[in-house]
């Protein structure tokens, strides 16, 4: 069984063929994409749109300005924040597709772990085999149509999951030291299915960090899981019966890791709290929403919002704190009951993302923007959406299956925002973090300040603007204490610089973090390629300031000690690689998609809304892999992780 467990860590799964019948609009149309691998027709994960940066704003901006940090800690500091603090968000229906150790391992070399969340919409019909799947499968989906057993329609189906996934998942945990949310079944409270969420607890041990009961409940009615009147008080009474159901479930050890009410669109929290869901706090470990930034839903009239309109409201810092406005109460809530307040789903906009944003620089400067401003919020973690590759917004996606022997892995920008938020945090589990208002408040060069039990150590600063003639790039002059502060002249002789640069804030691949990147498309093996870059810029300690330029477009992320900079550094001799050169067994299937729920797969899609999937292995695709068929590669894989970490297998 253990070869079951390490093969399934480094096997991203089975593929197929994709079929959609329409003639209705030019949004269902695939595109070809020209590349070095013939006859290939792109899923939106490696759609080429590109667009137009936004223009240089007029007035321009103050380009030289100040930067005032104390000693001693400022106002408005966070609780504080660990490098783990950006996760990622995966559907439980392609959970078994997904996992990139060495992406894994890059976040934990940093910030000592990762955190994924497992669950989503397809949590809520999930069945749990504790005995496992037929053949050694690890996840099944039920087809909708038993008539046609070859042609599966796409509605949200019944996800099957086997024992063999939470086995995986506390595998990957022992190599990278990832920890888990895992999504219970909340579609029946009245005979509840509570298997996964034993196994989980049984199997994962310290690794589980909770239990996300209810997933939406706000869209229930509207979805058909609950009738069309549902309100929060009905939530409040299904989540008392869930609650009493895990009281008196034995094999559920631990009765007060609960995580809810993971709210998204039509209800505040305050109405759930309201209702009575806040007396549940002796049994939840966490408070939970979901929140994307915008959606490519269509409306009531078909209308679907176009990526150039909606690029520059992501290249301003008003998006981020206008969106966190809503959440600002919550987040006090959470504090005075103890909870932290986790952001359990989010990313660039629902129903998919927007092609050519979602996948683009500019997307990695708001993934950061947001990232921060909610751990300035208050917010104690925020999980990144992976989808299939119908999706434009996936922190990193495996090549389809006609390429899986040619190809690499695609990293997105999301994945470059939780490395960088890794180092911004660093590995000390004491960051605090506090907006700067800098230059005036702009929009457009918004600031944080990292402190560390009062110390200031890091300083993020951001430049939303392309502009290649360089009139756009600007000079932060930080200094700590001295001058009108009342403080002693604190400013270091030298700081050191990561840079995070792209030529446009519409360039898509290929980013440039401190020196290195995972390249375009199908490149990356999930190992940095190129030499860490730090740039040391020496300081005016007679004018107590450190000049700091940014480019246009750009991030700059500021080291004011020694410590600060060993804390966001990766030790090379403890940080793991796994090979990525697995071959997989293809197992090709034909899917037909009801165009009307590609329109609004994966993501929110608002009213009467169904779910679905272009991809094979994320929701409305039968997938199975037999333990039998990769029996061959187990030697090899069992020798590279043996040389690798030595004394993995005892």
């Amino acid at each position: 069984m253990f070869c079951t467990f390490v093969i399934s860590l480094l096997i991203w799964g089975v593929h197929g063929n994709v079929t959609i019948y329409t003639d209705q609009s030019p949004f269902f149309a695939t595109s070809v994409v020209t590349s070095s691998f013939p006859n290939y027709t792109a899923a939106s994960a490696f759609d080429p749109t590109s667009l137009t940066p936004p223009a240089v704003p007029s007035p321009p901006i103050p380009t030289q300005f100040p930067v005032q940090l104390f000693s001693g800690g400022m106002a408005n500091l966070s609780l504080p924040q660990t490098g783990a603090f950006v996760g990622f968000s995966v559907e439980l229906s392609i959970a078994d597709t997904i996992f990139f150790l060495n992406l894994m391992a890059n976040i934990q070399a940093r910030a000592g772990r990762s955190v994924v969340r497992v669950g989503g919409n397809t949590q809520e019909k999930a069945v749990f085999f504790p005995q496992g799947l037929p053949g050694g499968a690890t996840l099944l989906k039920t087809e909708s149509n038993p008539n046609t057993p070859h042609v599966v329609q796409t509605d949200t189906p019944t996800i099957e999951v086997g024992i063999d996934l939470i086995f995986a998942m506390a595998n990957i945990s022992s190599l990278v030291n990832t920890q888990w949310y895992i999504g219970v079944p909340f579609n029946d409270t009245t005979q509840p299915r509570l298997g996964i969420a034993e196994a989980s607890e049984q199997i994962l041990g310290e690794y589980l960090l909770g239990l996300q009961v209810a997933n939406e409940p706000d869209l229930y009615g509207t979805h058909g899981l609950r009738p069309s009147t549902y309100a929060p008080a009905d939530f409040v009474q299904d989540y008392q019966t869930m609650i009493t159901a895990i009281q008196t479930d034995t094999n559920i050890k631990n009765k007060t890791n609960l995580i809810g009410p993971s709210l998204c669109c039509f209800w505040t929290p305050e109405q759930v709290f309201d209702a009575g869901f806040l007396n549940f706090a002796d049994s939840l470990a966490y408070l939970a929403v979901e929140h994307y930034a915008d959606t490519r839903c269509p409306d009531g009239h078909g209308n679907i919002k176009q990526s150039q309109d909606a690029l520059p409201e992501y290249m301003s810092h008003t998006l981020a704190v206008s969106q966190m406005l809503a959440y600002l109460n919550t987040a006090n809530i959470a504090q005075a009951h103890g909870k932290p307040l986790i952001m359990m789903e989010t990313n660039t906009a629902s129903c998919g993302g927007f092609p050519g944003l979602s996948d683009s620089f500019g997307a990695a400067l708001w993934g950061l923007d947001w990232a921060l401003q909610m751990a300035y919020s208050n917010f104690s973690g925020a999980m990144m959406h992976v989808g299939g590759q119908n999706v434009y917004y996936n922190p990193f996606t495996p090549p389809p299956g006609a390429l899986v022997r040619k190809a690499q892995w695609t990293i997105g920008p999301m994945y470059y925002v939780a490395l960088i938020v890794s180092e911004i945090f660093g590995s000390s589990n004491a960051s605090r973090i506090t907006d700067l208002f800098q230059n005036s408040n702009n929009p457009f060069t918004p600031g944080y300040a990292i402190y560390e039990n009062g110390n200031p150590m890091r300083v993020a600063l951001f430049n939303f603007i392309t502009d290649p003639s360089g009139a756009s790039n600007y000079t932060a002059q930080i200094s700590i204490g001295g001058g009108t502060t009342g403080q002693q002249n604190a400013t270091p002789s030298k700081v050191f610089v990561r840079y995070f640069t792209a030529p446009s804030v519409t360039t898509k691949g290929g980013f440039v973090w401190a020196g290195q990147t995972f390249g375009g498309t199908f490149s990356s093996n999930g190992i940095p390629q190129g030499t860490l870059e730090n740039v040391t810029i020496n300081c005016d300690t007679t004018n107590n300031v450190c000049s700091v330029p940014v480019p246009a477009p750009g991030f700059a992320l500021v080291f004011l000690t020694d410590e600060a900079l060993e804390e966001s550094t990766p030790n090379p001799t403890a940080h793991l690689t796994f090979a990525t050169t697995v071959t997989t067994v293809s197992l090709r299937n034909t899917v037909t998609i009801d165009p009307a729920v590609l329109a609004t797969s994966n993501g929110h899609g608002g009213l009467n809304q169904q779910r679905g999937s272009t991809s094979f292995g994320s929701s409305g695709a039968v997938r199975t892999y037999s333990f039998q068929a990769f029996v061959t590669f187990l030697c090899v894989i069992i020798g590279f992780i043996m040389v690798t970490i030595g004394n993995f297998v005892s």
